[in-house]
């Protein structure tokens, strides 16, 4: 039964000679030993320990507002307008609430790891990690004591002051997470369904087909063979970028290219979606939404430099290598009474990559 509680135990059964040659010294290394125990301030004066317990609960009440105070600012300092200071206030204020509910947390968290828990001073003997039944006796034991020294279980102010903090700080996160989320609006009914908001573009009929960047109007006469344009819709020089410019550009970005009209594959109720071999395909890959910019003259093939996905365009932008799971969506144009290329609707499906449903 003694040997039942001895710590060692495995060690010392697999525990052998040394091979080496045992060498006794006349001045070998003394044990150094531990330093004599210290008390603190708050080990000596109760007052002080209660002055330091106040000061540890008061910094996770601290927490607590700080994190009151990122959830408040977020509401008071909203980002709608789009103006810089809005978007820098917010970002400001946020920040410091967040900022003060981790440090309150932190530094209480030291504060009564160094004036309030228990301070003693210990030797732990090394011993085999697989333990018996004593062993996990003593965990468990262990846990306890920790309870008891720390105050955990005691000291009910620090411990519901130190719940409440760790619960609050996770408020800002769930708050601000809410605000990455679209959300419907009178100006924009439709803004909270990414659905519709990936199914329509500003392409609409009548629009005119305008070069990237310029914005300068296309006219089919000045599209040559074997060129690749690309191509923007005019009305966006009409939108600047904090209603949204980049974000429109990026759904509504079109390839425009020309070739003969009967080395195009055209499906009959798509025949009229070219005008003499001029044809419009979305520049957003199916795939993972890169630029489709790079086009083959001789075979035909359009390119997507990220994941090497290609799109032949004699055949209605039909995925031929690569990735990408659908063809490219083509946008349907013709010409007004001036010659200039217009588009006849907006996409009839949405751009960009495959998502959901879409395959």
């Amino acid at each position: 039964m003694a040997h039942e509680d001895d710590p060692l135990e495995h060690e010392r059964a697999s525990w052998k000679p040394s091979p080496g040659l045992a060498v006794a010294v006349t001045d070998p290394v003394q044990h150094p030993e531990l330093p004599p125990h210290r008390e603190r301030i708050t080990d000596q004066d109760p007052a002080a320990m209660r002055r330091a317990v106040r000061t540890v609960y008061t910094l996770f009440y601290v927490s607590v507002a700080g994190s009151i105070w990122a959830v408040a600012a977020y509401m008071l300092f909203p980002i709608e307008s789009g103006r810089m200071i809005d978007i820098r206030n917010n970002n400001l204020f946020i920040g410091l609430g967040i900022a003060l509910a981790l440090l309150a947390i932190g530094i209480g968290a030291i504060h009564w790891s160094k004036a309030v828990m228990s301070d003693k001073e210990y030797v732990e003997p090394r011993h085999a990690t697989r333990g018996r039944d004593t062993t996990r006796a003593a965990a468990i034991q262990a846990f306890a004591d920790a309870n008891e020294e720390s105050g955990f279980g005691r000291r009910t102010m620090i411990r519901n002051s130190l719940i409440a903090a760790i619960v609050a700080s996770v408020a800002p996160a769930i708050v601000l997470f809410r605000g990455l989320a679209p959300e419907n609006t009178p100006e924009h009914p439709n803004g909270g369904d990414p659905v519709y908001l990936l199914s329509h573009t500003m392409w609409k009929e009548g629009t005119r087909l305008a070069h990237d960047p310029s914005g300068e109007p296309i006219r089919a006469a000045d599209i040559t063979l074997g060129s690749a344009v690309h191509v923007i819709p005019e009305d966006l020089a009409d939108i600047s970028h904090s209603d949204g410019y980049l974000e429109q550009k990026a759904k509504a970005i079109v390839l425009l290219m020309r070739l003969l009209p009967e080395q195009l594959t055209e499906a009959p109720d798509k025949a009229d979606w070219s005008y003499d071999g001029i044809v419009a395909y979305s520049k957003v890959c199916t795939h993972v939404g890169c630029p489709v910019a790079l086009y083959e003259q001789q075979t035909h093939h359009l390119l997507c430099p990220c994941h090497q996905s290609q799109f032949d365009v004699t055949d209605a932008a039909k995925v031929i290598f690569g990735p990408a799971a659908r063809p490219l969506p083509q946008l349907p144009i013709t010409v007004d009474d001036e010659g200039y290329l217009i588009a006849r609707s907006d996409f009839t499906e949405p751009v960009g990559p495959s998502f959901w449903e879409r395959h």
